[in-house]
């Protein structure tokens, strides 16, 4: 019965006492010797010794494991909190004493509270890193930038995240303010262009094709180069402006004194009042859309380059126009020319073609001024002579007014019947001026004075050739 106990340990607990007292069973029924029963007992005592051993080793190596991990998990946790720049968590465990599974037991969830603050803060220095290298990509002219920035997982403190979102609001700042400069770079290329008549789309997109309307603001380029180029862009288009109007100015100024040579009308005049009206203009004040367009200044060079044609063959009629005002101004001051040899003279200079016709005419100018200025000259001399000549004039009147009174009066007594002064009032006013005088005879209600005796009283007063005015009555007489 204690043999089949040994042989099915089911049926009870298995031993080393009862496997040994089966073996000593065995070996008795078998009939070994003592020799080799302590030989096998021997090898049996070795056996267990050698599975104790590998045991003892599997659990100090086990140990040494466990220890390992604490020491890792201790020292993992160390660098976490040295990189998130935390001297001290409030997860972390006080007691350091325990068996080692409790001690790992007690570090692992602050281990896993870490790790989930390590990948958060790693995501915001990623983000912040990756707009700071998109932002300086942009200014550098590089926006296709594919490398994501590595994160430096060493130092992942609050610190440092700060020190990047500082530089990261400065670039910002530099993006704005490139970004403003850009914009108004890109509104005076405008302004400029519509000035000058030129397409503003193509002139901006030769800089950079972002700085069309066509894209958005924040995708139009702020680089080094294209802030360089429209700054070049807008100073060319500047100069340009500069010598167009200089151009349309000249142009004005030559239009203006072809103008007034020729007597222009006012109305041939004002078709060209866009050309004109910025001839004293500053740069800066023309900023009218197409103002200095190359059509406008070709324009102006055609009508230009008309009217000095039309000149050549107007400079006979000018400057005879101009000489007969510079006889005018002699004869006013009675002083003596040969007009016939200055026109000779005027007539051989058009003709041989050695003068320009616009210093010809100014030369006639300059003779007008000096004319005039010699007549002004000479008008005190003159306003005393014609004094004297009026008085000399107005004695003589009076002679010839005394004169003709007593005719007159002899006459009037022999007419019949008598004039009576109740029947006619005549007021006469003998004005003299020049060789021309004039008798008013204004008639009274009550009898009228028949023309008859009218035209005797002229005879008598030695007046002849009697003008009947509409006025009935104003009656003027021409002196002899």
């Amino acid at each position: 019965m204690a043999v089949a106990d040994a042989e099915n340990p089911l049926l009870g607990e298995t031993t080393c006492g009862s496997l040994l007292q089966k073996l000593q069973q065995i070996w008795d029924e078998v009939g070994e010797s003592d020799e080799e029963r302590d030989k096998m007992l021997l090898q049996l005592e070795q056996e267990c010794l050698d599975v104790y051993k590998r045991k003892v080793d599997q659990a100090v190596k086990s140990r040494a494991h466990l220890l390992q991990a604490l020491a890792d998990a201790q020292l993992e946790l160390s660098r976490l909190l040295s990189a998130l720049g935390e001297k001290s968590f409030v997860g972390i465990p006080d007691k350091t004493s325990g068996t080692i599974k409790e001690q790992l037991a007690a570090i692992a969830p602050t281990l896993e509270q870490l790790w989930k603050q390590k990948e958060e803060r790693v995501k915001e220095f990623s983000d912040v890193q990756t707009q700071i290298q998109k932002i300086c990509g942009e200014i550098a002219g590089n926006s296709n930038l594919s490398e994501v920035p590595v994160v430096d997982e060493a130092d992942l403190s609050l610190k440092k995240l700060d020190e990047f979102q500082g530089q990261l609001q400065e670039l910002q700042k530099e993006k704005s303010d490139r970004l403003h400069k850009v914009l108004e770079f890109v509104s005076t290329v405008h302004d400029l262009c519509a000035v000058l008549g030129m397409d503003f789309f193509s002139t901006v997109t030769e800089v950079h094709p972002s700085l069309n309307d066509s894209t958005g603001v924040q995708s139009k380029s702020i680089s080094n180069d294209t802030l360089s180029r429209l700054a070049k862009t807008v100073l060319a288009l500047k100069e340009d402006k500069k010598q167009r109007l200089q151009k349309l100015q000249e142009l004005a100024t030559q239009l203006i004194d072809l103008w007034n040579l020729m007597d222009t009308p006012e109305e041939e005049r004002s078709l060209f009042d866009h050309v004109t009206c910025n001839i004293s203009a500053s740069v800066d004040e023309v900023t009218i859309p197409g103002a200095l367009a190359l059509d406008l200044i070709e324009q102006a060079e055609v009508e230009v380059e008309r009217l000095d044609q039309l000149k050549a063959s107007r400079m006979k009629e000018i400057a005879f126009k101009r000489q007969a005002e510079l006889e005018e101004i002699f004869a006013r001051a009675h002083i003596e020319i040969d007009p016939e040899a200055a026109r000779a003279k005027i007539m051989a200079l058009i003709d041989s073609g050695n003068v320009e016709p616009s210093e010809l005419l100014a030369d006639m100018d300059n003779h007008i001024a000096q004319a005039k200025e010699e007549a002004f000259s000479r008008k005190d001399i003159l306003d005393k002579v014609e004094k004297w000549m009026s008085a000399c004039e107005e004695e003589s009147w009076l002679e010839d007014y005394n004169r003709v009174s007593s005719l007159s009066l002899s006459l009037s007594l022999s007419l019949s019947p008598p004039l009576s002064l109740d029947s006619l009032w005549i007021r006469s006013t003998l004005i003299r001026n020049a060789h021309f005088c004039s008798l008013q005879c204004c008639c009274t209600p009550i009898q009228a004075i028949s023309l008859t005796e009218i035209r005797v009283l002229s005879a008598s007063m030695g007046l002849c050739n009697l003008l009947v005015c509409p006025n009935p009555e104003l009656i003027i007489y021409h002196a002899f």
